[in-house]
This record gives structure tokens, sequence and C-alpha cells, in this order.
């Protein structure tokens, strides 16, 4: 004959539910971004007069404004960033002179690279290399846009705006 189960009468019900209710948002909290890097920060201040890109972000699905990295010697782009691994984050930044930007890539989206429109630089070929950077030093004033070549008709187009 078998014995009848036992259960542990110390856990209750409430504590099974408040269990069940971590473990779900812990195993949600992993899947609402996506593989990709964040597209978007809170962290980010932005310009409140940024400069006027005249159209060039129409297609870019994380386009808020110009976020303010002035006063930094070195900022980090994320490239590959969002649910689908196609955008630079954030999409446009202003520096100030003598800054170095790093583009960083984030291993999905499939291969990028980035390159500026009027040929000031380049990363080379695309790689889809999670452990890709791509750093260039800004000495000029000016709006430097820039590209992924095989992702920009799908909006990974990105500008930084030195002072």
């Amino acid at each position: 004959m078998t014995e009848p189960m036992s259960f542990d009468s110390s856990i209750d019900r409430r504590s099974v539910l408040a269990a069940t209710g971590g473990a779900i948002a812990a195993a949600l909290a992993g899947c609402i971004g996506g593989d990709g890097v964040s597209a978007t920060s809170d962290d980010w201040e932005y310009l409140d007069d940024g400069p006027d890109y005249d159209g060039w972000f129409d297609n870019t699905g994380n386009f808020e404004g110009t976020v303010d990295w002035t006063g930094r010697d070195e900022v980090t782009v994320d490239v590959g960033a969002g649910d689908q691994g196609r955008l630079f984050a954030p999409p446009a930044i202003q520096i100030d002179a003598g800054t170095t930007v790093v583009w960083k890539w984030s291993g999905t989206g499939g291969p990028h690279n980035v390159v500026a429109t009027d040929e000031t630089f380049s990363s080379g070929g695309a790689t889809a290399s999670g452990d890709a950077t791509f750093e260039y030093t800004f000495e000029s004033a000016g709006t430097y846009r820039y590209v992924c070549q095989p992702h920009q008709n799908g909006g990974m187009v990105g500008a930084v705006d030195v002072v």
C-alpha cells in the first residue's frame, strides 16, 4: 500500500504565488528587449535645440533627438541595437572637438559597418562579430552623417554633431 503524500504546511499559497511571480518577472525581463542592446536609454540627456538633420532620421525607429555627450573624452555608440539588432544607439550625439567615438558591435542583427557619408571615416567591411569595435577621434566641428551599409535602407543611420 502506498503512503499518502505529505506537504510541508509551512509553505502557504501566498509564498508559492510570490515565488512564481518573481520567476515569471525575471524570465520576462530577459525577453522584453530581444537579443539586441537597448535602442534607447532613460540616462540619455537630449539637447533642447539640436541640429536639423533634414529628414535623415525619418526611417530610424529610435531617434528621439540628439544626445548631449559634450564634456567627455570618449563616448560609445552601440552597433546592432534594438529588437532586431539593426539600429545605432544612440543614433545622434553631440560631442566636443577632440572627443573619440567608439562604436561597439553587439553581435546581433547580422553584419554591420560604420561608414561616413562624406567618407571621413569607415570601419571597413561589415562584420557580425560581437567583439568588434571601431573608433574615430573628431577634430573638426561639423555634422557627420554615417550609415551601416548593409542596413541603411532599413533606417540604420546615425549622426555625430561636433561643436
